[in-house]
């Protein structure tokens, strides 16, 4: 990417970008005295410049995993940074259109006095009340990121009741754990995600359901924590699938025998747990003369840029007789692209994939995420006649080393 001309457009941005918002900060800094406004300017400008230098340097340092955690945290806040900025900029260009149609109509239906004498009675407060208004707004954006980089590992438990006419009664009461998008290479607290095993295995749940991204890139990320992991266990199972990152799609790879060759350990990871990786595929679930089915598929998506490995029709075959049936898979878009219209007799489908996008608001009643203009379904339950999809928030996280609104989850079904 660095190498793209949208890279460099983006450098070219982020450089007019930090001289537009300067001449704010001349214009709230106006009442200071000289010192403190040089200060602040040279402040101001060696951050800027060492953001854009940072971001220049860091796609060529290749660090290690513990490593790459602080080069996420770098990047955040000069992502943070440059987005507080943009909004902040959003306020300044307010007031200059303003003073722009002000100055025009001051041309326009004044004499040339008289239009001057009416931009100057409101040029100067306007512009400083919408100034502060933007830097407060940006610098808020900005704190809210920074204060969310503690809430990476404040894992949540969600508890639901889910009623299905169409389940078997001896099934009835059926715990379930669901986690996902575990993302165990943007890990760097061993503590930390022990605990959040710890709270998963006090619920004792009857069947725990991983629903994909155990890694972000490669299998070897797991090394650290397969002894963490492996202590998740319930009497009928640890089951799981594969999610886009699970693939190595965001390598750049040699040889193509390298990529398949890592998605043969990335497998063996999931046995050496003792997790029982669907692929493709469906098992049954007995209980004296009744039974269910849970059906894995691997990675299926209909947004173009992740992948289709999935294959319902191959794992669904087969389990057409079970009267309930559950899915894992990844990528909530499946479900109105493919389950709902061709698989209607699918009960329950588990999803995770969109995190939330690690940024919103969630109030009871009301919920609120960027990832909603991608993702119809983005974070918990939804309904459509007799089926049901659930999208988990994610156990860990990627990209953005933390979370503010949408804390990372641990979800328990209570199936009624």
């Amino acid at each position: 990417m660095r190498n793209t001309p949208f890279w460099w457009i983006l450098i070219c941005f982020m450089v007019l970008l930090d001289f537009y918002v300067f001449q704010a900060v001349k214009v709230v800094t106006a009442p200071a005295g000289a010192k403190a406004r040089i200060f602040i300017y040279y402040g101001y400008w060696i951050l800027s410049a060492g953001a854009i230098l940072l971001l220049l340097i860091l796609p060529y340092l290749h660090l290690g995993n513990q490593a790459k955690l602080t080069s996420s945290t770098i990047f955040a806040i000069i992502a943070g940074i440059f987005f507080a900025k943009v909004i902040a900029a959003v306020f300044f260009l307010v007031d200059d259109l303003r003073r722009g149609i002000q100055w025009a109509a001051g041309k326009l239906f004044f004499s040339n006095t008289e239009g001057e004498t009416l931009q100057q009675g409101e040029k100067i407060s306007r512009s400083v009340f919408l100034s502060w208004i933007g830097m407060l707004v940006g610098g808020s954006l900005f704190g809210t990121l920074i204060y969310g980089f503690g809430n990476k590992y404040k894992y949540h438990i969600n508890r639901l009741s889910l009623a299905f006419d169409n389940l078997p009664g001896s099934f009835k009461g059926l715990k379930v754990v669901q986690i996902s998008d575990i993302h165990s290479g943007s890990f760097a607290d061993k503590k930390a995600v022990e605990k959040g095993i710890e709270k998963i295995m006090k619920e004792k749940p009857d069947l725990i359901l991983f629903t994909g991204d155990l890694v972000n890139n490669t299998a070897d990320e797991m090394d650290n924590y397969k002894d963490v992991f492996s202590k998740l266990s319930a009497p009928m199972g640890v089951y799981s699938t594969l999610g886009n990152h699970d693939y190595a799609d965001y390598v750049k790879w040699d040889k193509q025998e390298e990529k398949a060759a890592n998605l043969e350990r990335l497998k063996q990871v999931h046995a050496d747990l003792g997790w029982r990786l669907l692929m493709n595929e469906h098992i049954e679930f007995k209980r004296g003369e009744e039974a269910i089915a849970l059906i894995g598929i691997e990675n299926w998506s209909a947004k173009a840029n992740f992948p289709k490995y999935g294959d319902l029709k191959k794992a669904y075959t087969g389990a057409e007789a079970y009267p309930f049936k559950i899915l894992m898979s990844h990528d909530p878009s499946h479900w109105d692209a493919q389950v709902r219209p061709s698989f209607s007799d699918i009960d329950l489908t588990l999803s995770g994939h969109t995190h939330g996008m690690q940024f919103g608001v969630e109030l009871p009643g009301f919920k609120w995420s960027p990832v909603q203009y991608v993702y119809k379904q983005w974070a918990g339950l939804y309904e459509e006649g007799k089926q049901k999809l659930y999208v988990n928030r994610g156990f860990g996280f990627i990209g953005y080393p933390g979370r503010v609104g949408i804390m990372p989850e641990i979800t328990v079904f209570e199936l009624i």
